[in-house]
């Protein structure tokens, strides 16, 4: 897919052609010049029209035929030109498609039915721990090379600590490998009758094997976090994270030139983007005066975004955009959060206690204090609150969104919901005080009928907040 995509961006058209890529067409978007009744016509006239459609495929005229096809195709896609995990079973008619509709992640007319997995089994040679944004350290195994399902495996996830203690996989151990999705190697079981002598347990490690900083479960989480933000390991994810949108929004800081700081060591904590030097981002790869010229105007920016886009920046475990917005609200300013105690965090509406422990580690921790006292030293505001007078429209409103927008994306009109003082939930129930609906909306509007929770539109909406 990445392969695919990747070529389709060629600018040279001749490149892309000598790649030979193909597809196979399995639907349609808008019709128009034609009228069609059923996925079976549509078929038909994609094929008429000299596109490539699925070549196996079947009209049933009952779910016991669907079943025997299924169970028949399995021996064949061994034969196959390329990699099935399964098979796709529709409703043929398009009315019938248009009654049942679908919910907001799936339509309710299609389904995929999933063969087994592929199995095999191989050595495992060794267990490796790998840290990623969050601090997480998570179990890989590493695996004598196996072929399974079109691919040579050689690394597979052993997900968590009290995954390997479930299994009690040991190094020297033969292990049997599946595919999840027939996508990403997994270890499902260990064959402990070919044990043949007496193999070391596991010993998950208490400290980050990339920065050496203590490793612990927060909570009731399953999985070990280094807890270090010094950790290299998580610096290119939490700058990711710092930059992106939703957070501090430093348009022109993308993930190429993300690599590029931390591999030169240009940048080692999140402070140092506010340090960094004009001549020497301009002459690393990619950069030219002019994108460095928009880089640095995006940092001076950013500087003066508001409370709730730094807390969420900083990347604190179990806080996300809509509690640094409480937060903010709350606290009026960073320093004033850092002081914050766990019991007076839990008292704040919709901040539970993993969260409530979640901030005040975060603040205890010396690497997370000198790169605070950093972010200050470079300008950045710690108290730009957005003040607010008299009534809200929205004032103790739970609002639910569902469909499209016109107007707005779901974060924009989440955070409109936010500065017009109401709280938007995703789901809907007897307190939902109304449901903002777009164009195809899904099951929550079906619910909220039931419910008897009054649907409103954009329009709607907007001459609410205008008020």
């Amino acid at each position: 897919r990445n392969a695919c995509a990747g070529t389709l961006k060629l600018l040279d058209s001749k490149l892309v052609r000598e790649r030979g890529l193909n597809f196979f067409c399995h639907g349609a978007g808008v019709l128009s010049g034609a009228t069609l009744r059923s996925q079976s016509e549509l078929f038909e006239l994609l094929i008429k029209l000299g596109f490539k459609t699925i070549e196996h495929t079947k009209k049933a005229k009952n779910i016991e035929e669907v079943i025997r096809f299924a169970q028949n195709f399995q021996s064949e896609r061994e034969t196959l030109d390329y990699e099935i995990d399964g098979l796709v079973v529709k409703v043929d008619s398009f009315d019938d498609q248009r009654v049942l509709g679908e919910t907001s992640k799936s339509p309710r007319w299609m389904i995929a039915y999933k063969y087994p997995a592929e199995q095999a089994v191989t050595l495992l040679e060794d267990i490796e721990i790998s840290v990623g944004r969050t601090g997480a350290l998570t179990p890989v195994a590493i695996l004598k090379p196996v072929r399974l399902s079109g691919t040579t495996v050689s690394r597979a996830s052993l997900h968590n600590r009290d995954e390997i203690e479930r299994l009690d996989v040991r190094v020297g151990d033969y292990v049997r490998v599946e595919k999840s999705g027939e996508i990403i190697p997994k270890v499902i079981s260990v064959e402990t009758e070919k044990r043949t002598k007496s193999l070391r347990k596991f010993v998950f490690p208490n400290h980050c094997p990339v920065c050496g900083g203590k490793a612990a479960q927060l909570g009731e989480e399953v999985v070990v976090r280094c807890t270090s933000l010094a950790c290299p390991a998580q610096l290119k994810g939490r700058i990711k994270h710092f930059a992106m949108r939703d957070a501090m929004d430093i348009e022109g800081l993308g993930e190429a030139l993300i690599e590029q700081l931390v591999e030169q060591k240009m940048v080692t904590t999140l402070s140092d983007l506010y340090q960094l030097k004009f001549d020497e981002v301009a002459a690393l790869e990619r950069m030219a005066e002019k994108s460095t010229e928009n880089l640095f105007e995006a940092l001076e920016v950013s500087k003066k975004r508001e409370l709730y886009r730094l807390i969420f920046g900083l990347g604190i475990l179990n806080v996300g955009e809509r509690s640094a917005q409480i937060l903010a609200d709350e606290y009026k300013h960073l320093e004033k959060l850092m002081e914050a105690e766990e019991e007076t965090l839990c008292n704040i509406r919709e901040i539970g206690p993993a969260t409530a422990k979640s901030i005040v580690d975060f603040f205890k921790d010396s690497g997370a204090q000198k790169i605070v006292r950093k972010l200050k030293e470079a300008g950045i505001r710690f108290d730009v609150v957005e003040e607010r007078s008299g009534t809200l429209p929205l004032a103790g409103k739970s609002v639910v969104v569902t469909g499209t927008l016109a107007r707005y994306s779901r974060t924009e009109i989440e955070q409109l919901i936010h500065r017009f003082g109401g709280t938007a939930t995703s789901s809907v129930s007897k307190k939902t005080s109304f449901l903002l609906s777009g164009d195809s909306p899904g099951s929550k509007y079906e619910k909220a009928k039931k419910l008897g929770v009054r649907v409103i539109n954009e329009k709607e909406f907007e001459g609410m907040i205008k008020s």
